[in-house]
C-alpha cells in the first residue's frame, strides 16, 4: 500500500515528483468523457518509465492468441483496447536542451485532478542541466460537453535566462500496445496533413479496419512574431516554432484536439467532420470550454454525489470512484460498455466483463435514467447469437448460450483455459442483471421485448452443463472455476450450482409471465427459439429439485466446492505480510493448494440472493469465509462491506469500505500502474448505499436501514427510483428523507412505512419510538 495522495474532498493531489510512482499517478490522474480518454502522461517529453495511453471508445484489435499449448475451444484472438494516437504532445526546448522531468531537477511539483470541475492541472519548476530554470503550469480536460474533443493550456515562464524557446506540438500515431502478443503495431496510416497550426492524422486498424482521425490546432499567446515549420513523417504530424523568451516572461500555448472514429462517421466524411468540430471547439476558446465543463460536471454531481462529513479520506475515495465511473460510461451509446480499465490502461483487454452486470448495474440504476441500464442489457441481448455460437464451440447445442468472459463484439476472446472454459458463473450475472433491472424499475415489459430470449439461452446452457451423478443420485457441476480465481477446475462450486438453478427458476417465471400477459409474443418467441415448453421446463425443474450443493452440516456453512475442507484452514491473519499479494509472491501451484480466497465466492451468492437466507446462515458463512479472504481482487471488499453492514458489524464494514474506496488511490494490490479498477469502483458506491444505508428494493418498494459509521458526522446521497428522486441524509440525530420530485412515494425506513409527498421531507429522530 502506498500513501502519497494528499487527502482532499474534491481534489486528487500529488505533491513532489517521484519517478518510481509516475506510472501509478498516470493511472490515478487519468481523464475521460465516455468517448475517449487518456492516462496522465506529460505533454512534454519524458524519458523515464511511462505507459503512454490514449484510447478511443469502441476501437479494438483482434490480437492473435498466444499460448504455449493450444486447446480446442480457445478463442482465435484476444481483443485489445487500442492505444491510439498521442495528441497531447508539446515538446519544449530551451536553446539546445529538451525539457524532460526525468533528467531535470524538479521542484514545486504538484499534480491536481479537480473532480468537481473535471480537469487535470500540473505545476512544477524545472532546473535544466545548464542551470536554466523555468516554471510550467499545464491544464487539460476531455470535454463532456463536446465529447469527441479535448483542450490543453500549457504555460511556461523563464525564471533566470534569456534564450530561444522551441515549441513542437505534434500528434504521434506510431504507438504500440504494451500488451501486444507479438510486438505488433496495430495501426496503418491512411492520411496526414499539416496546414500551419492545424494537423490531421487518420489511422486505420489492421484487420478490423476502424478509421480514427485525430486533429489538433494550437495557438501561442505572445506578442512576438513566429514562423511555423510544418513537420510530417510516417504516422506523425506536427509543427515547430521558435520564440525568443526573456527572464520573467511567460508564454501560453493552447492546443485543441478532436478524435473521431468511423464507428460514428462515414469514412469518406471523417476528415471533414474532424475539421468542422475542431473549428467549433477552438472558436469557443479554452476558457469557455472549461466553464462549460465545470457546469456539466456540476449537473453530474447533483445526480450521483455522495457527501460525507467528518472523514476526508472516505469522502475523497468515494468521489474519486464516482468521478472515474462518470468519465468512463455515459449510457449514450448502446454499442459501448464499461471496460475494467476504462480509459486508464490496456490490461485485461476487451470492454465487457461480468463486472458490468454484477457491480455497475446497481450504480447506474440508482444514479441515472433507467434507459442507461436498459442499454447495458440490450447490449447483451444483441450479443445473444454470439453467446450461442460461443457455447457451440464448446459442444453445447439447441440454442444454449454462454456469454463470454471477455469480449468487445460478443465473441469470447479470453485465452486462459481455466477462465474461458470454466468460469461460467458469468452467465448468472447476465440473468441476475435482468432480474435486478426489472425489480428496480418495474419494467416487466423488458422480458417480452428482450429478456426472455436471453434467459432461455442461459437456462439451456445450465441444463446441458450439469450431469447426473449416479453415485449421489443428484445433479452435479464438474470442472468449473467460481468467482474465487485462486481455485481452478473444481467440482460443485456452491456459487455456480446455486446461480445455475436460480437462472433456470427465473427463466421459468419469465416464461410464465410472458405467456400470461403477451400470448402472441410468447408464441412468436417460442417458435423463434424452437422452444418445447413441456419438455424443457420439466427438465429444468428436475435439475432444480435435485441439484447437489456442498455443505458442512457441523459448521452450518455452504462449502465453496467439493474438498474445500481438505485444505489447511489457516486464516489470512497468520500470513507473513511479505507474502502479499499472493499472486505476485507465490507460485500458482502454491496458491491453488492454499485455502486463500481471492474474492467473495460463497459470499457473492449470499449477497445476490440475500432474501433466501436467514441472518444466522449469513453470519455463519461470513464468519467462516471472511478470515480466509485475501481481497486480491478489486471486486471483493465491497461485497464483504455490504454483508458486514447487514450483520451489524459496523467496524469491519467501514474497514472494507475504506479498502474498496481507496484501492487505487493507495495502490492496495500493487497494480494501479496498469490502470484503474473501473468496474469495481461501482462497488464503492454499493458499500455506502447498500451497506451503510441498507438500501434494498423488495416487492417494488424502496427500503433503508441505515447506520452512521463511527468516524463520520453524516453522509447523504440521491436515489432515482421509479420517477422519484429521493435524498437520504444520515447524521448523529437521525435520518432525513427529502423527496426532490413531484411524485409521492412511500419508503420503508427501519421496516416502518414513511410517506413522502412530492417536494416534501421527513425527519426521523434517532429517539423516535416508532422506529426503535
Amino acid at each position: 500500500m502506498k500513501k502519497y495522495i494528499v487527502a482532499d474532498e474534491w481534489n486528487i493531489i500529488e505533491e513532489g515528483f517521484d519517478p518510481h510512482l509516475n506510472k501509478i499517478s498516470e493511472s490515478i490522474f487519468s481523464l475521460g468523457n465516455g468517448r475517449m480518454g487518456q492516462r496522465a502522461n506529460f505533454e512534454e517529453n519524458y524519458s523515464g518509465e511511462t505507459l503512454q495511453g490514449n484510447y478511443v471508445a469502441g476501437i479494438y484489435y483482434p490480437d492473435k492468441t498466444r499460448v504455449g499449448w493450444w486447446k480446442n475451444g480457445y478463442p482465435e484472438y484476444f481483443a485489445k483496447v487500442l492505444n491510439a494516437a498521442n495528441w497531447i504532445g508539446i515538446d519544449i526546448r530551451i536553446g539546445e536542451e529538451t525539457l524532460d522531468l526525468y533528467t531535470a531537477e524538479v521542484s514545486n511539483f504538484k499534480r491536481v485532478l479537480n473532480m468537481k470541475e473535471g480537469y487535470l492541472e500540473r505545476t512544477f519548476t524545472a532546473k535544466l542541466q545548464s542551470g536554466k530554470m523555468l516554471q510550467v503550469c499545464a491544464k487539460r480536460f476531455c470535454s463532456i460537453v463536446d465529447d469527441e474533443a479535448a483542450a490543453i493550456q500549457y504555460s511556461l515562464k523563464a525564471l533566470n535566462f534569456d534564450d530561444v524557446l522551441t515549441i513542437i506540438p505534434y500528434i504521434d500515431g506510431d504507438v504500440q500496445n504494451q500488451d501486444s502478443n507479438y510486438d505488433e503495431k496495430f495501426w496503418d496510416e491512411v492520411y496526414k496533413e499539416v496546414k500551419g497550426a492545424d494537423a490531421y492524422l487518420t489511422l486505420r486498424t489492421k484487420k478490423t479496419a476502424f478509421d480514427v482521425c485525430t486533429a489538433t490546432r494550437f495557438s501561442v499567446d505572445t506578442d512576438q512574431h513566429y514562423d511555423i515549420e510544418e513537420l510530417m513523417k510516417e504516422k506523425h504530424v506536427g509543427a515547430r516554432l521558435q520564440i525568443n523568451i526573456k527572464a520573467g516572461e511567460e508564454i501560453r500555448i493552447f492546443k485543441y484536439a478532436v478524435n473521431l472514429s468511423s464507428e460514428n462517421y462515414p469514412k469518406d466524411q471523417l476528415l471533414q467532420a474532424s475539421k468542422d468540430l475542431l473549428n467549433r471547439v477552438s472558436a469557443k476558446g479554452f476558457d469557455t470550454m472549461l466553464q462549460e465543463q465545470a457546469s456539466a460536471w456540476a449537473e453530474k454531481w447533483k445526480e450521483s454525489d455522495i457527501i460525507i462529513k467528518g472523514d476526508v479520506e472516505a469522502q475523497q475515495g468515494i468521489r474519486f470512484n464516482i468521478f472515474q465511473l462518470n468519465q468512463t460510461y455515459t449510457g449514450e451509446d448502446e454499442r459501448l460498455n464499461i471496460g475494467p480499465k476504462g480509459f486508464t490502461g490496456e490490461k485485461y483487454g476487451g470492454s465487457t466483463y461480468w463486472d458490468t452486470e454484477a457491480y455497475c448495474v446497481p450504480f447506474y440504476l440508482a444514479t441515472a435514467s433507467p434507459d442507461v441500464t436498459r442499454k447495458l442489457l440490450i447490449y447483451r441481448y444483441k450479443h445473444l447469437q454470439k453467446a450461442i455460437e460461443n457455447a457451440q464451440k464448446l459442444g453445447f447445442k439447441d440454442g444454449a448460450a454462454l456469454y463470454p468472459m471477455v469480449t468487445i463484439n460478443g465473441e469470447e476472446c479470453h485465452n486462459e483455459w481455466e477462465i474461458t472454459f470454466e468460469e461460467i458463473h458469468r452467465n448468472g450475472a447476465i440473468a441476475f442483471a435482468i432480474y435486478n433491472y426489472i425489480r428496480y424499475t418495474g419494467d416487466q415489459e423488458y422480458l417480452s421485448e428482450y429478456g426472455l430470449e436471453v434467459l432461455v439461452g442461459i437456462a439451456r446452457f445450465w441444463s446441458q452443463r450439469v450431469n447426473w451423478s449416479e453415485a449421489r443420485k443428484q445433479y452435479v457441476m464438474l470442472g468449473v472455476t467460481g468467482p474465487n480465481e485462486y481455485e481452478n477446475n473444481v467440482n460443485n462450486n456452491w456459487y455456480t450450482n446455486t446461480m445455475a438453478c436460480w437462472c433456470m427458476k427465473y427463466a421459468i417465471e419469465a416464461l410464465d409471465y410472458v405467456s400470461g400477459t403477451h400470448s402472441d409474443r410468447y408464441t412468436e418467441l417460442t417458435t423463434k427459439m424452437s422452444f418445447d415448453a413441456h419438455k424443457e421446463i420439466q427438465a429444468w425443474k428436475h435439475i432444480i429439485d435435485n441439484m447437489y450443493y456442498p455443505q458442512d452440516e457441523q459448521r452450518g456453512v455452504f462449502l465453496q466446492q467439493d474438498g474445500f475442507l481438505d485444505k489447511e484452514l489457516i486464516p489470512v491473519s497468520e500470513l507473513d505480510p511479505s507474502d502479499r499479494p499472493l499472486n505476485q509472491k507465490w507460485s500458482w501451484d502454491r496458491i491453488l493448494r492454499s485455502v486463500y480466497i481471492k474474492q467473495a465466492d460463497v459470499l457473492q451468492g449470499l449477497y445476490l440472493l440475500e432474501d433466501q437466507f436467514d441472518e444466522v446462515t449469513l453470519r455463519r458463512n461470513f464468519d467462516f469465509y471472511e478470515p480466509l479472504t485475501v481481497h486480491e481482487s478489486s471486486l471483493s471488499p465491497c461485497v464483504h462491506a455490504i454483508l458486514a453492514a447487514k450483520l451489524g458489524d459496523q467496524k469491519r464494514a467501514y474497514e472494507f469500505y475504506l479498502r474498496t474506496s481507496r484501492l487505487d488511490l493507495d495502490d492496495y494490490n500493487n497494480d494501479t500502474e496498469d490502470g484503474l479498477h473501473i468496474t469495481s469502483m461501482a462497488g464503492t458506491w454499493m458499500s455506502v448505499v447498500e451497506g451503510f444505508a441498507g438500501m434494498r428494493v423488495r416487492d417494488g418498494q424502496l427500503q433503508f436501514h441505515p447506520f452512521l459509521p463511527e468516524k463520520w458526522q453524516s453522509f447523504s446521497f440521491n436515489i432515482f427510483f421509479r420517477g422519484s428522486v429521493i435524498n437520504i441524509n444520515v447524521d448523529k440525530d437521525g435520518v432525513c428523507l427529502n423527496n426532490r420530485s413531484e411524485k409521492d412515494i412511500t419508503i420503508l425506513l427501519f421496516g416502518k412505512p414513511v410517506f413522502l409527498a412530492g417536494s416534501s421531507s421527513v425527519n426521523v429522530d434517532n429517539h423516535c419510538a416508532e422506529f426503535q
